[in-house]
């Protein structure tokens, strides 16, 4: 049966929201600004062969020639450890509009030990820029060699904090390592930049935030060092710094090299609150002597990092426990919209939301400040699911990719709203005589107003707190538009006709002006939009909301090319997927995700994802007479709009069922805090002197994990005596970062247990925590003592279980990363014992999951979280449990799944419990150590666990290790699986 457009609509429904933006690239200089045509916009990029040239003026990059706006999100690979599912989260920022993605290169991540760099697995840097650029998307490269991102010592790997050297200056140990570092990383790059034609990398950064030692010799030394070693090491692109925030920091001629020759950009990073007004910065924004155009005149607004959401805390957005659900409604689509949109009015030209995709740290991959889940309230969720804020992204990408007129603004005259609420923009560009106004509602109150000075007599409704782009004078396809009262979306020709896309709010009625000297024959496709004709100009209007497109096409106005209006509101403007092809652009309608289109003869063979039963309509190049969907022929007819339309619809996606966690095992572990373990086989912790900035107490040895080598994870001591029973209490002191935690054992009795208290703000940010837990002995340990007394020949034990919560970042270049990590001093109150340290942490780094993997617990050593291990022995058990023990328990079950391979099923692991109970637990899945939950801190409950390492098609198995105090009945308690999304299509995942 033939499916009527109505129907078609009907069965669209609503999908995934989503982002905006391509390109690709050509020849230029830098510098001064000079005469460069607007024209088209580059090619999307690809590792095509043919050497390029990459430059910039004061406006934007220049690509071969061809002005740029660079519209980039970041993902850290790092975060997402299953490298068929980088291509799925790349292919959706591609769709999205984005033309270049943004990467971390974590030290720590490829290096387990000085020398040594792992560049294989889920740490194929090679892999990844491969598929950038077979995605169509730029890379802007930031390999550090700090780079902060809320990782483990900002991404310093753990052995540089038992080494002689300061950080992040000129000093030459320091250099030499950091030699190493970039030598293996910009071998790599090298092979992969986009001047070559053998990738797509387009930009690269030197260091991170780096305000230390501006101005001083040390830091223009270090600067100096690390842009020649890039350059030594064969990277052309232009490089670039992050200041910190609009301070002029490290501006080109700031250093020595670098900033003279003309390949150097200056770029600062913003992450404003939500309730700010959003500042004016960049080319046309004040500030000073240090700020905006005055720091870099010469060089486009750029800013590397600008918030897409937040990073949250150990307890959760500050500690009001609503985790990244309050950072994504904190920084919503308005506030893209009033806040981005304001850096492109103030020639912003390169822009980076971070996070994109902010994705999971995994392991002991977390600073101490943030906990496993690095969602960061980002358009894409953990999960890889879309979010609303995608709408807004993908308006603004989709704008920016097929409207090169943004790529070269200038202020134009004052514009003031009839409205004082509403704060206007006002841009042209001076080659195209195309005008563009910023409308931002800084108020509480939706506000609707005319634009006199523009001379836009319909009212224009901004929401409050919100922001609308318009347009005049704009060139679509033939044709030029008078004016809009709402976002051009984008403009492109497929076949033969001009096809121009209008998205904005629903309840927003868009009127669309355009030139038509000659009357035109409008056709109305859909019964919403009205149309009048007067002295030249024809006058369109349609209510946007109704849920599907509203069409008017155009003929006979003295043009030969038909133009197609097409209007939608946000959850329909992301069902449009425009795309390139050798044969020309096409427009596809419909799907929840467009990822690829190939034209072969007359058919286009598209792939992509769909959620919901869906209608399909192509707009294409001439000659197309057929479609396939993910393989499937997909029978069609000519619409009136002059389409391809679906007969049929695409069908969605059969949600799969998850089986129950149950058949759980159950062993007790923790025997180092028995008197007869033996431990002969550990580290003696002797050492006297060490590098850390932790100072080393009189009279003690040096305790900090990393001076023997530890660096990740948890880490016992036992310290030995003999005699010299008869003290009363014990003192341990210790370091461990927000959260952290130590237990204690004599002669095989606990102690107790000692936590980090629950820090403010400022010592969240900060994450340096030392505590000192004071432990009195218990009366059946005295009295043993007592009898013991005067008995030379008795043996003690001292067993300490350190849960350390990662190093601290080095954001102001103080060494930080270098503060000891364990204990730091034991002292005994009522006696003197000579004892002998031994300490023990990860037996060895797992050459698959890598060195941050894995900590010092007993059942890790031994390998009980792995799948392979034979757990036949293990006592059965069910939950919820309620042990009271201090010490480690593990669980383990196994589960099998069978998703169907066309869907791709996000799946996650719930936990819940009473959160008057005071326990931890590190999730292990198929032996990935997938992060740690807190059950009496939060705000974390549900854990992604990453198709990859998850068997979709199989058997996996679920390791728990639960760390409990033995204060409160300890869990686990509820733990089941949870669908975190489902589409019928995404993409081949290969088993990790």
């Amino acid at each position: 049966m033939e499916l009527s457009r109505r129907t078609f609509h009907a069965l669209a429904g609503t999908a995934a929201l989503g982002f905006a933006l391509t390109g690709s690239g050509s020849p230029t200089s830098a510098g001064t600004a000079r005469s460069v045509p607007t024209g088209p916009p580059p090619p999307v990029p690809r590792a095509d062969g043919r050497r390029h040239e990459v430059g910039f003026d004061r406006y934007s990059l220049l690509v071969d020639g061809r002005r740029l706006v660079l519209w980039s999100g970041e993902m850290h690979p790092f975060r997402l450890p299953s490298p068929s599912l980088w291509r799925d989260v790349l292919e959706k920022m591609r769709a999205h509009g984005y033309n270049a993605v943004s990467v971390y290169v974590a030290w720590n991540y490829h290096s387990p030990a000085p020398g040594r760099y792992d560049f294989t697995g889920v740490r194929d840097l090679d892999l990844f820029l491969r598929m950038a650029a077979e995605t169509g998307l730029y890379v802007i490269l930031r390999p550090g060699p700090y780079i902060n991102a809320e990782v483990d010592a900002g991404g310093f790997p753990g052995w540089l904090t038992a080494t002689e050297g300061t950080a992040r200056t000129s000093d030459p140990t320091y250099l030499r390592y950091v030699d190493e570092w970039l030598s293996a990383v910009n071998a790599i790059v090298a092979k992969r930049l986009f001047t070559r034609g053998t990738g797509t990398v387009l930009l690269y950064q030197i260091e991170n935030e780096y305000d230390a030692h501006v101005g001083e010799p040390t830091g223009r030394a270090y600067m100096s060092y690390l842009y020649e070693k890039v350059r030594a090491d064969g990277i052309d692109v232009p490089l670039f710094h992050n200041d910190k925030g609009r301070n002029g920091h490290w501006a080109p001629g700031s250093f020595a090299t670098g900033g003279e020759k003309g390949r150097w950009l200056y770029g600062f990073d913003g992450y404003p609150e939500p309730d700010e007004v959003p500042p004016d910065w960049g080319r046309f924004g004040t500030g000073g002597a240090k700020g905006g155009a005055t720091a870099s005149p010469r060089t486009p607004g750029f800013v590397p990092e600008f918030g897409g959401g937040w990073f949250d805390p150990w307890g959760g957005s500050w500690f009001d426990g609503k985790g990244y659900a309050e950072s994504r409604r904190a920084r919503d689509a308005a506030y893209e919209r009033r806040f981005y949109l304001t850096n492109l009015a103030n020639g912003i030209t390169l822009h980076n939301v971070y996070m994109t995709y902010g994705g999971t740290s995994w392991g002991w991959l977390p600073a101490p400040v943030v906990y496993t889940s690095y969602d960061y309230g980002a358009a894409l969720d953990e999960a890889r699911n879309a979010t609303p804020k995608l709408a807004t992204m993908h308006q603004i990408g989709q704008l920016l990719r097929h409207v090169p007129d943004l790529a070269k603004l200038n202020r134009g005259k004052a514009v003031q709203a009839a409205d004082e609420r509403i704060k206007v923009y006002h841009l042209a560009n001076p080659d195209t005589g195309a005008h563009f106004y910023l409308l931002r509602n800084d108020s509480e109150e939706t506000v609707t107003s005319t634009l006199p000075d523009a001379g836009i007599d319909v009212p224009v409704t901004v929401p409050a707190r919100d922001a609308k782009l318009i347009a005049a004078g704009l060139r679509l396809g033939r044709r030029t538009l008078v004016h809009a009262t709402v976002q051009p979306m984008l403009s492109l020709t497929a076949g033969r006709q001009d096809i121009a896309v209008f998205a904005g709010r629903r309840g927003d009625l868009a009127q669309v002006v355009l030139d038509c000297p000659d009357e035109p024959t409008p056709m109305r496709l859909d019964p919403e939009p009205a149309w009048a004709y007067n002295l030249g100009k024809l006058y369109v209007t349609a209510p946007l909301g109704v849920g599907e497109l509203s069409r008017v096409r155009i003929e006979s106005d003295g043009v030969d090319t038909p133009m197609l209006l097409l209007f939608a509101d946000d959850a329909t403007s992301v069902r449009l997927w425009p795309y390139e092809t050798p044969s020309g652009q096409l427009l596809v309608y419909g799907p929840a995700l467009l990822r690829s289109a190939v034209l072969r003869g007359s058919t286009v063979h598209l792939t992509g994802d769909t959620t919901a039963l869906t209608g399909l309509e192509v707009w294409g190049p001439r000659g197309i007479t057929h479609v396939t969907w993910n393989g499937r022929p997909v029978p069609t007819r000519i619409s009136g709009s002059g389409s391809l339309l679906a007969l049929r619809p695409l069908p969605g996606v059969a949600r799969p069922a998850l089986p129950a966690l149950d058949g759980w095992r159950r062993r007790t572990e923790n025997p180092e805090a028995e008197p007869g373990f033996d431990d002969s086989g550990w580290t003696v912790a002797d050492k006297k002197t060490s590098f850390s900035t932790t100072p080393v107490p009189d009279g003690q040895p040096v305790l900090f994990a990393d001076d023997y080598g530890f660096h990740y994870g948890d880490v016992w001591y036992r310290g030995e005596w003999t005699g010299e029973g008869g003290f009363e209490s014990v003192s341990l002191a210790y370091s461990t970062g927000t959260q952290g935690l130590l237990m204690a054992w004599l002669d095989g009795e606990p102690l107790g247990t000692h936590r980090m208290p629950v820090p403010d703000k400022d010592r969240a940010r900060q994450g340096t925590w030392t505590a000192k837990a004071a432990f009195a002995l218990p009366e059946e340990l005295r009295k043993r003592f007592r009898e013991e007394r005067g008995e030379s020949g008795d043996r003690h034990v001292l067993s300490v279980l350190v849960r350390r919560m990662q190093h601290d970042m080095d954001g102001k270049a103080l060494d930080t990363h270098k503060a000891a990590r364990g204990l730091t001093a034991v002292t005994f109150e009522g006696a003197s014992p000579e004892v002998t340290w031994r300490i023990q942490g990860t037996a060895t780094s797992d050459p698959v999951r890598g060195p941050m993997n894995n900590g010092g617990l007993y059942g890790e050593r031994a390998g009980w979280h792995l799948p392979e291990y034979d757990d036949g022995d293990w006592k059965e058990a069910a939950l919820p449990r309620a042990d009271r023990r201090q010490g480690v328990t593990w669980y383990r079950t196994d589960f099998r799944l069978d998703v169907d391979p066309g869907v791709d099923a996000s799946v996650g692991l719930v936990l819940d419990d009473d959160p008057e109970r005071a326990y931890r637990v590190q999730i292990f899945l198929n032996g990935w150590n997938m992060g740690q939950y807190i059950n009496d801190v939060g705000p974390q409950h549900t854990f992604v666990l990453p198709n990859g390492i998850l068997r979709t098609r199989g058997a996996n198995t679920l390791a728990l290790a639960v760390l409990s105090d033995g204060t409160t009945p300890a869990g686990p308690g509820a733990v089941r699986l949870t669908l975190l999304g489902a589409a019928a299509g995404g993409v081949p995942v290969t088993p990790v």
